[in-house]
């Protein structure tokens, strides 16, 4: 797959106007502000396609790419406090809508910030992944800002707090520095 040929194809406000899926899709879920749009700027060698924001929650449709025929789909980050009621139960709706919806589920990267234990909103997420059998992926971002050392102890303590087999895929990331983006270019590769 060629990540240099990624273009934004199209960002859908409600799950009502979410075209029929045609394509593989891989999927990028996680809090607000855990780092997805510049992850995925990083992915697709870009700098500015997927919109970064100094402020949380900023992502509020589902905003597709095509990246060499496979759409890389960008869901509202969850969690974010300093929204309205109404606006959170749009994303919430938004993304139930999504998973709901007949689609060619390739591959959902839940992502975490490594620095922190996994919240009990990306606990719910992973639940949720684990019991609707939807091939996933754990992500791990802001990897630059541990040692390699705390990065490992990191990883080990969230997989266990997620209570996660060896199976299930993760990786710790830095869009900063590069790290593990060839690993995730990899792993979405073999499931594509």
């Amino acid at each position: 797959m060629n990540y240099h040929k990624a273009t934004f194809k199209a960002a859908y406000g409600t799950s009502s106007q979410l075209p029929p899926s045609t394509h593989p899709e891989v999927s990028f879920a996680g809090r607000s502000n855990v780092g997805k749009s510049s992850l995925l700027n990083k992915l697709m060698y870009r700098k500015g396609l997927a919109k970064v924001s100094a402020t949380p929650g900023k992502t509020a449709t589902i905003n597709f790419y095509d990246v060499d025929g496979v759409d890389f789909v960008d869901l509202p980050g969850y969690g974010f406090a300093k929204v309205s009621k109404k606006e959170k139960d749009r994303w919430s709706e938004l993304i139930e809508g999504y998973f709901n919806d007949e689609r060619i589920f390739s591959l959902v990267v839940a992502l975490i910030d490594i620095r922190h234990e996994a919240t009990l909103l990306d606990v719910h997420m992973v639940e949720f992944l684990r019991e609707s059998g939807l091939p996933f992926a754990i992500v791990l971002t802001k990897a630059d800002k541990l040692s390699k050392q705390q990065t490992i102890k990191q990883t080990a303590a969230i997989r266990k707090q997620l209570k996660l087999p060896k199976e299930v895929p993760f990786i710790a990331t830095s869009s900063e520095k590069g790290t593990g983006i060839d690993d995730l270019r990899a792993l979405i590769g073999e499931y594509i």
